[in-house]
């Protein structure tokens, strides 16, 4: 009987402990997540002789803010915006790897980095933020003179989250028109497993994020899909793409097939990293940052 009783008192702590536990753990997710919107304690380390202008404002919500890293010497710059990643509801344009070893390696060629921050979930849809993407993009070309910067050469550049905004404003030119911008020169999409919004909406199962980031209306997910708004108008894309993973290389392939019946120039670049480093190694002596930078190079006049 004693131990009966004693077994019942520790089932019902276990009931007491696993609920209080995956609290705590939900609890130290959103902190991350809510950490991971912030701006970095220490701002990034640059090249010698770089500077950087911070929270430039394209809009009026706190979110519509970008970074501004200049080399040392720009003489007709040209650009590239980056769109940062983070499933849509998170991130900040300083975060760790966004900057660093794309500024130690473009920099130098006398490019200028723009990095961005956009409105996120819950309260602004992705077609919302590729608005923001197209005003930031506008807000650049305008200011560019000021920087001794090309506002005819911008290109840009996205990681996860963001590649899918970038590759979404390359593919439509009614978002970087309204907005009043003029077309970029290209679009560097890093690992995006989201430029078929329908196909990756539809296969089981489906990831938390998707679904928290494009809703359940059909209308919505092909709005914000890429490969359903890409037109003859659309400029040349290159997808990197983590071979890895399941669904970025194909979904990049099927862009390039698309595109090519349309008379686009792109490319699919598979690379054997995971999907942050992807993003955290570019810049780094690599085959790959020097892949990415022929691409760029190409694009740029």
């Amino acid at each position: 009987m004693k131990m009966l009783f004693r077994a019942g008192l520790l089932a019902c702590a276990l009931l007491a402990v696993v609920p209080l536990a995956a609290q705590t753990f939900r609890e130290r997710l959103q902190e991350m997540r809510e950490a991971s919107r912030q701006p970095a304690a220490r701002p990034p380390t640059l090249p010698a002789g770089a500077r950087a202008a911070r929270d430039v404002s394209y809009g009026n919500d706190p979110r519509q803010r970008y970074d501004v890293y200049l080399p040392a010497q720009a003489r007709n710059a040209p650009v590239i915006l980056f769109v940062h990643g983070g499933g849509w509801a998170n991130g900040n344009k300083d975060n760790p790897g966004v900057v660093e070893n794309k500024a130690a390696y473009w920099l130098p060629k006398g490019y200028v980095l723009v990095s961005i921050n956009y409105r996120m979930r819950p309260d602004t849809a992705p077609i919302d933020q590729a608005r923001d993407v197209a005003r930031a993009l506008a807000d650049v070309q305008k200011r560019a003179p000021s920087w001794n910067a090309d506002p005819a050469n911008v290109l840009l550049m996205g990681h996860s989250a963001g590649a899918h905004l970038a590759a979404l404003v390359g593919a439509s030119s009614t978002l970087w028109r309204d907005a009043g911008a003029t077309r970029p020169r290209g679009v560097v999409s890093l690992d995006s497993g989201a430029l078929d919004v329908p196909l990756t909406m539809k296969k089981p199962p489906l990831p938390r994020i998707y679904d928290t980031a494009f809703g359940r209306n059909p209308a919505d997910w092909i709005a914000a899909s890429p490969y359903h708004q890409l037109a003859r108008d659309a400029v040349p894309m290159l997808f990197v793409c983590s071979s890895r993973r399941q669904d970025a290389c194909p979904q990049g392939r099927a862009m390039v097939e698309k595109a090519k019946a349309l008379g686009v120039p792109m490319e699919v670049l598979p690379e054997d990293l995971s999907h942050g480093e992807v993003n955290r190694e570019l810049g780094l002596p690599s085959d790959y940052t020097q892949a990415v930078d022929a691409f760029v190079r190409r694009h740029i006049r």
